[in-house]
């Protein structure tokens, strides 16, 4: 996973410099700190109230915009008006654009109108662009402000709908003018670049490319890393050349990395020379993981043998690892790595390479639970041979126990076989075969594959499900109403998910809203939602009405959700249903929270490899803070599996079911702050707005896409080496908060 923009799994999905600390911090710590190189026009000498702290915060909780809270930018308190901005950017209410505008155009203070700028950008209104624009085009103002509406421009931008794409181009093509303007002066401001190319990345605007590839050789290196990460994601190969010459050459390893990324997301095959020698010879292991990565997208089947044999020789260190007890450093996130691209390297039905079989299966049977990435690769280069641990000899046998992590991963490899292409010998016997696999599974009862009872079950049955879609089997509509009424939310969430994948029809609305009644008890709201989805295609009068009927909903998630639907299928608009949300925090909840900004606050995290101490940033997330602190003092994390490790991008943690879909049962508000994912970043994973609830994540490095879109509460301070050393199944033994 490259994002944290799944759904239901809440991925997500960067420790902030100085002089990117926001105008928050010094809200609420009496602090006064440099913004870039600039200091603000005059001292903020006033500091916030605390009533005013209080009202302030209570109103972002309650996601509620109102006249009293708009009276507040024009407090003569400067501190007052930029918290009020900020809280009017976090509410997202479209009738704070115009009072927003007013503040950035007209208020005397620097960090008052960059705050403006930044909130409008957040509410992400159409109506928001124009006073950004003029702001990013004012060559007197402030370089903090005009780089803040450039961000915002790039958020408006990328937030348009479809039938706006020629607007949206208009405003991409602004920020690609600031950026080009930027990079021409002849003291070029970092701060700006790096906002801009961030807002480049939203904007998706067109010939970008050799605007982005000029400050590859920007003096800063995390300038050339954006600039690169910027290319990767958009696919642009205008700087190939200077980018295989980065990868070999540049000393920043993010550099490299990111260099790796481009030259596999353009699939540069002139660059697989470079690629090879980097994923077996590069120092740093972020820069190996990319250009194995790069390898797999470059398809050069010359770099498969090279590959099998670091493969093998990681494989043999990892097995002395494990026989002496070691913990560090593991090699298994590279295995893994290299396990994939293998399986989109070697060639299919290579059942003659003893040496591909014996990988494959000591890999196998070294990690466990079974990993998806050795499953899914192991059946795409040896079919037959995969399906035949599952074939009729061991039918005479008891059925094999399985966890449901290893039944997961199985059924994703299971999926790869519908996908074979009819030249693979036999292949209808090899798809008859994994299907009938995927239905013993599914079953648990008998055949040859069963979920131990005793280890959630139930936690299989969604991948199981999607990978029997893959096949379109002639009763999948039947499964699906089967499922639609399973004890599991996440069970019935995938099943509402394939019935809106069919085609519609009556009983399968009478279906959606029978089972969208049920959802009421649900502590979980992933069902609801892929129900009302799934309700919105079959475009009748009836599904419109059960659409409606979840305007009730005391979760104001699924009443967004109901008024989108009806409003895209033109039943009108809802809006009003909305309203604001109804928390559970008290204001005794708010004061704890707000007491700690001036505090000495850290968790000390002990996992299964070692122990990381995070400083927690109450000033910046007060809310959050005080949920992840109220979570771990219960314990609610001891003993969690760590269910997502993805190399040079996160660590996952917090989801007590270990499959992303897990939570506490509530969701807490979004607290959007200004500070930047650098590296050791500590921040909330959602599967959507307003959807944090207990799962969090460590950055392995800067991450600019996720600036503005995900809540940042703390940053790893000590410890990053046992973060990096972390392999997905490690656990959080506990949490514990100490506070000064």
């Amino acid at each position: 996973m490259n994002s944290l923009n799944s759904r239901r799994q809440r991925h997500a999905v960067k420790t902030p410099s100085i002089f990117r600390l926001t105008l928050t911090a010094f809200l609420f710590t009496n602090a006064v700190l440099a913004i870039g190189q600039n200091r603000l026009s005059s001292p903020w000498k006033e500091l916030v109230p605390r009533s005013v702290q209080l009202q302030i915060l209570q109103a972002e909780d309650k996601r509620q915009w109102d006249e009293t809270l708009s009276k507040l930018l024009s407090d003569p308190n400067a501190s007052v008006r930029a918290r009020v901005a900020l809280a009017a950017g976090r509410i997202g209410s479209d009738q704070a654009v115009t009072p927003l505008s007013s503040l950035l155009k007209d208020d005397k203070e620097e960090g008052v109108r960059a705050m403006a700028a930044f909130a409008i950008g957040e509410i992400e209104a159409a109506s928001g662009a124009l006073p950004l624009i003029e702001a990013s085009r004012n060559r007197k103002e402030t370089p903090e402000v005009r780089r803040r509406a450039i961000e915002g421009i790039g958020k408006i931008a990328a937030a348009l709908p479809r039938e706006q794409e020629a607007r949206a181009r208009e405003l991409g093509a602004i920020v690609l003018e600031n950026l080009r303007v930027e990079g021409e002066r002849s003291a070029p401001d970092s701060e700006t670049i790096l906002l801009g190319l961030t807002a480049a990345l939203r904007s998706r605007p067109p010939n970008a490319g050799p605007v982005i590839a000029d400050f590859l050789h920007h003096a800063d290196s995390r300038v050339r890393a954006d600039a690169a990460n910027v290319l990767a994601r958009l696919r642009l190969k205008d700087a190939n050349k200077d980018l295989a010459l980065l990868l070999t050459s540049d000393l920043d390893p993010i550099v490299r990395a990111n260099a790796a990324r481009v030259l596999g997301a353009t699939e540069e095959k002139s660059a697989s020379a470079t690629l090879l020698d980097r994923a077996l010879n590069d120092s740093d292991s972020r820069v190996r993981v990319s250009s194995i990565r790069a390898l797999a997208t470059v398809k050069d089947p010359n770099a498969a043998e090279p590959l099998l044999q670091r493969a093998v020789t990681l494989l043999d260190e990892q097995r002395k690892q494990q026989k002496a007890g070691t913990k560090n450093p593991p090699v298994q996130n590279e295995l893994l790595e290299l396990a994939t691209t293998l399986g989109r390297l070697l060639p299919l039905q290579a059942e003659q390479n003893q040496i591909v079989y014996a990988f494959f299966l000591n890999l196998g049977e070294l990690v466990q639970p079974f990993a998806p990435e050795i499953e899914t690769a192991y059946v795409r280069v040896l079919p037959e041979t995969y399906l035949s641990k599952y074939g009729s000899e061991v039918a005479a046998r008891q059925p094999q126990p399985l966890h449901w992590r290893s039944a997961v991963s199985i059924a994703q490899a299971l999926r790869e076989v519908a996908t074979l292409p009819n030249t693979v010998p036999n292949h209808n016997e090899l798809k008859a075969k994994a299907g009938l696999l995927l239905r013993d599974l599914l079953d648990n009862s008998s055949g040859k594959l069963t979920v131990m009872k005793n280890l959630h079950p139930e936690y299989a049955i969604p991948e199981i499900l999607r990978a029997l879609a893959a096949f379109k089997p002639n009763d999948l509509g039947d499964l699906a109403l089967k499922y639609l009424s399973h004890e599991d939310v996440v069970v019935r969430s995938t099943a509402a998910d394939l019935i809106g994948d069919l085609p519609p029809s009556d009983a399968n609305t009478r279906s959606l809203i029978t089972a969208l009644a049920q959802t009421k008890s649900d502590a979980l709201n992933d069902a609801a939602l892929s129900i009302l989805d799934s309700l919105g295609k079959q475009k009748t009068s009836a599904a419109n009405e059960g659409i409606k009927s979840a305007l009730q909903s005391a979760d104001p998630l699924i009443r967004q959700r109901a008024v989108a639907l009806l409003k895209t299928n033109g039943v009108g608009d809802f809006a009003a249903s909305i309203g604001t949300v109804k928390t559970s925090n008290t204001k005794v909840d708010y004061l704890r929270a707000l007491s700690r900004s001036d505090r000495s606050v850290r968790a000390i995290v002990t996992t299964s490899k070692g122990s990381f101490t995070i400083e927690l940033l109450p000033s910046e997330a007060p809310l959050t803070v005080d949920n992840f602190i109220r979570l771990a003092q219960r314990g609610y994390f001891r003993g969690i599996t760590i269910h997502r490790v993805v190399p040079n991008f996160v660590i996952q943690d917090g989801d007590p079911r270990g499959d992303g879909n897990g939570g506490p049962g509530y969701q807490i508000r979004c607290e959007i702050n200004q500070l930047p994912y650098e590296r050791a970043s500590v921040g909330m994973a959602l599967s959507g707005k307003d959807t944090g609830g207990s799962q969090w994540f460590v950055t392995h490095s800067r991450q600019p896409h996720l600036d503005g879109g995900y809540t940042i509460f703390g940053r790893v301070m000590s410890g990053m080496d046992v973060v990096d050393n972390i392999v997905r199944g490690d656990v959080i033994q506990s949490i514990t908060i100490r506070e000064k």
